[in-house]
């Protein structure tokens, strides 16, 4: 069993978006300027409407469209009511300078999500 990196440090950054159970955050093909910390609730990630992840406070998403291309490649919706930090490609690219782990734990969620997703 892997231990999620923890980025708990993020909870007071800012600004916090709020979401209601259901509300679409994000579709595929959009672009995507920010990633997500969520402070509270669920979020899903579907794609072609299949459910890849159930995602809970204290973990991120999003992250792909500030590391790759910009372009959102899955769809993300709250099931439940949401608290999420917004993440812009400024702040990250400072996290990343400022919290030396903050990088290489992004690296080890997103290889964590591959190694799931060929397991499935």
């Amino acid at each position: 069993m892997t231990t999620l990196p923890n980025f708990n440090f993020l909870k007071n950054h800012h600004p916090v978006e709020r979401y209601s159970t259901g509300q679409i955050i994000f579709t595929e093909g959009q672009v995507g300027d920010v990633m997500y910390y969520i402070k509270s609730g669920e979020v899903q990630i579907i794609l072609q409407g299949k459910a890849l992840i159930t995602l809970s406070a204290g973990e991120i998403f999003g992250e792909m469209a500030l590391i790759e291309s910009h372009i959102r490649f899955a769809n993300a919706h709250a099931i439940t009511d949401c608290e999420l930090v917004a993440i812009n490609e400024r702040d990250f690219n400072f996290l990343i300078q400022e919290h030396p782990y903050f990088a290489l734990n992004v690296m080890r969620v997103l290889t964590e999500r591959l190694r799931k997703k060929a397991e499935s």
